[in-house]
């Protein structure tokens, strides 16, 4: 069979499979999200292998162009009638819960007796979540635009990763320091480059894309005008070796805010994200590597246990102090546990500035993200569930 065969009888029988988890994910208590990384487990190479390589090769782009309609979307959220009285509470909420993450698990793996440049640099980890499968359990609840705790929570999620780049980048510069490196200062450089370059180019292409768009057929943005935006500023901001997602993220809120039809794009790019995001999820089950598992061991336990206590504790906390109502006091974190990519990724760039530590991080990480992947959105939508009655 050829390999064009391949990828297309394995594209559509995957769109499929996500119409069915659709249909599930309704009846039970698993969300579409969970169900679909079940299903890319069992066909991926841990169990069947049936997924093909001409498609598993297609990973790495079909989950950036997901991500970029991800980041796009939420930052179409943050516009000034989706904050109206609630910016003190993201504010908050956002900050204290990615903050009593880092320091409930770097405090739980010092006392476990790890190294304590470990227990930083996990704790720093452990502050990022997943945009894309929370966004999908809120937009899969249908509640996003009715409940205020859906649109507190989308809005939370677009700044959690740039508060957990602030913090990881802080935390490389802690660690390096602490070890006497001549590089203490190289993080901070990261950390401006990644998340102030992001920023920039948002700016950059939102501000003349917000005064064009609905140009070219007046009021009626097009499909094609709103993904040739998110591509462009994804494709530049991978060049440029910046954050995509922030970069979007800026872009679509510059857009939101200051376009006179900005809703047109947002809603056009909601029609076509869920096949983006059927095949990413997928894929992302299939490329996950349950022998991680092994590995995981106490330490993995303690940064499990640690995690989940954080966040459901630093929301708490933020809660308390911007007087949020009680409903989000206490199931705004564990809202908030999806983990993947930006983890793992973090892992990375810390595994290559401290090889010494290169094991014991990447296991950590690998392994956690297979449990908050599969385990973190039926949290999220048991907290939607509470939220909504």
């Amino acid at each position: 069979m050829s390999h064009t065969a391949e990828f297309l009888i394995a594209i559509g029988g995957i769109l499929l499979v996500g119409l069915v988890t659709d249909y599930i994910g309704r009846h039970t208590f698993l969300p579409r999200v969970t169900l679909l990384l079940i299903f890319g487990v069992t066909v991926g190479d841990e169990a069947l292998a049936l997924i093909p390589a001409s498609l598993s090769d297609q990973f790495e782009p079909i989950t950036n162009m997901a991500l970029l309609m991800v980041g796009f979307l939420l930052g179409g959220k943050l516009t000034r009638r989706h904050l109206a009285g609630s910016r003190k509470q993201l504010l908050w909420v956002s900050i204290t819960a990615a903050l009593g993450c880092t320091v409930v698990v770097a405090l739980g793996l010092t006392l476990l007796g790890a190294p304590l440049a470990v227990a930083v640099l996990l704790g720093c980890i452990a502050a990022a979540t997943d945009p894309a499968a929370t966004s999908d359990v809120v937009l899969e609840s249908k509640a996003s635009d009715k409940n205020p705790f859906a649109r507190l929570l989308l809005n939370i999620v677009a700044l959690d990763d740039v508060w957990a780049l602030i913090i990881f980048s802080l935390g490389l510069a802690v660690v390096a320091a602490m070890l006497g490196g001549n590089g203490a200062g190289s993080p901070l450089m990261f950390a401006m480059q990644d998340i102030g370059g992001a920023l920039l180019l948002g700016l950059a292409i939102g501000l003349p894309a917000a005064n064009l768009t609905g140009r070219i057929s007046p009021g009626q943005p097009m499909l094609a005008e709103a993904l040739g935006l998110v591509f462009l500023c994804g494709g530049i901001a991978l060049y440029l070796h910046v954050s995509f997602l922030i970069a979007t993220m800026t872009m679509g809120a510059v857009i939101a805010n200051f376009a006179w039809h900005h809703e047109y794009p947002f809603h056009e790019i909601e029609n076509i994200e869920w096949p983006f995001m059927v095949i990413f999820f997928v894929l992302a089950g299939a490329s996950l590597e349950f022998s991680a598992l092994n590995g995981l061991g106490l330490i993995g336990a303690v940064f499990i246990v640690g995690r989940i206590i954080g966040k459901i504790g630093g929301a708490w906390m933020g809660a308390s102090v911007s007087n949020t109502d009680a409903t989000t006091k206490h199931f705004m974190g564990m809202a908030l546990l999806p983990q993947a990519g930006v983890a793992t990724g973090m892992a990375l760039v810390a595994s290559n500035q401290f090889p010494e530590y290169r094991p014991i991080l990447l296991s950590i990480a690998i392994s956690t993200t297979v449990f908050f992947e599969i385990a973190g959105p039926i949290f999220t939508r048991f907290a939607l569930q509470r939220a909504l009655k």
